[in-house]
């Protein structure tokens, strides 16, 4: 279940009725023991942090120039997974690290509210970290759906953390999830959360979402087609096999982890924006993008794949990032 896809508490809630309806509980239920590899190759390091517990993190440290931190979607079985293609590409010619949000992945997974503040919490901890590795210098940041709102909401609150922001396939453009405010709000409904967090009905959904089946199904929706990263498929099964994964997710359905303020935050941002997106699939209104198509420190680019580029069209997609970063380059190292 990629993150792209927007809050279905309703559907979520039906969908796990009709499941206890016909008793099928017993064959969703979960093993919560499949072993999770490291999703990149690296170091994985950890930072603890008060407000997001225990952050995970990769690290591919050596290289000169500008350190890169690339940021996990939010879905029901994300991971720095979704991250590889660009964090494998990018290892070779500088300093690149790939996070763990937490609920997902190596990060703590414990039982809580997620919410987009906790979110951009755990960004501050691991930027922080990076910078001090790296004499205090400004970094480079990436984030890919859902979490380019978190991003944004971490940039605005420490500017100087950040000499750019990549965003790739970003939710906040479209009809349904832009938002004026409330500033620094969600679109969680407590009684949503409350329902899937018993003892039955919670693990009853999520076994279903966490199926091969049901993975592959909004993999390839977010794909446009049924041609989709085997690899990403596999890893995604594993992570949400693991126990505590169902915590962060019922927030996703529930609404907590989606901001009421992304397009204020996308407003306000001053440093240059890179944007992409694709054209295929099911999450293609970018209906609000021409609002910031003509500003100085924007970028966008579109290309023809679904709501993940990186996997399907990796050279155009680094491409056109490093176009964008050698155009504004010296500006940015101004800033750092």
């Amino acid at each position: 279940m990629h993150s792209i896809a927007r809050p279905t508490g309703r559907t979520a809630l039906a969908l796990a009725a009709t499941i206890g309806a016909l008793g099928l509980t017993r064959k969703f239920a979960r093993d919560s023991h499949v072993p999770l590899a490291a999703a990149l190759p690296g170091t994985r390091e950890t930072v603890a942090t008060a407000q997001a517990g225990t952050v995970s993190y990769y690290a591919s440290p050596e290289g000169s120039g500008r350190p890169l931190l690339l940021i996990d979607s939010i879905n029901a079985a994300g991971s720095a997974y979704e991250t590889r293609p660009l964090y494998l590409h990018y290892r070779e010619s500088r300093p690149v690290y790939a996070l763990d949000l937490p609920g997902f992945g190596f990060s703590e997974r414990s039982r809580r509210r997620y919410t987009p503040r906790l979110m951009a919490d755990a960004i501050h901890a691991v930027v922080e970290r990076i910078r001090a590795r790296h004499g205090g210098v400004a970094v480079d940041a990436m984030a890919i759906s859902l979490s380019c709102s978190y991003l944004a909401r971490a940039c605005l609150a420490r500017p100087a953390d950040y000499a750019t922001l990549g965003l790739i396939s970003p939710t906040g453009f479209d009809a349904r999830l832009s938002g004026e405010g409330p500033v620094d709000g969600h679109r969680g409904r407590d009684l949503v959360r409350s329902i899937l967090d018993r003892r039955l009905l919670g693990p009853a959904l999520f076994g279903a979402l966490a199926s091969r089946v049901s993975i592959r199904f909004f993999l390839e929706k977010t794909f446009g087609a049924t041609k989709i990263d085997e690899g990403l498929l596999d890893y995604a099964y594993a992570t949400s096999h693991q126990p505590g994964a169902e915590h962060a997710p019922y927030c996703f359905i529930a609404g907590h982890l989606f901001p009421t303020d992304s397009t204020l935050l996308y407003d306000r941002l001053r440093l240059p924006v890179w944007m992409i997106h694709g054209q295929r699939g099911d999450f293609v209104d970018y209906r609000l993008a021409p609002r910031f198509a003509d500003r100085r420190n924007w970028r966008i680019d579109t290309v023809p794949t679904g709501a993940l580029p990186q996997f399907e069209r990796l050279r155009a997609v680094t491409d056109f990032y490093d176009g964008f970063l050698g155009a504004i380059r010296p500006a940015a190292g101004a800033r750092g």
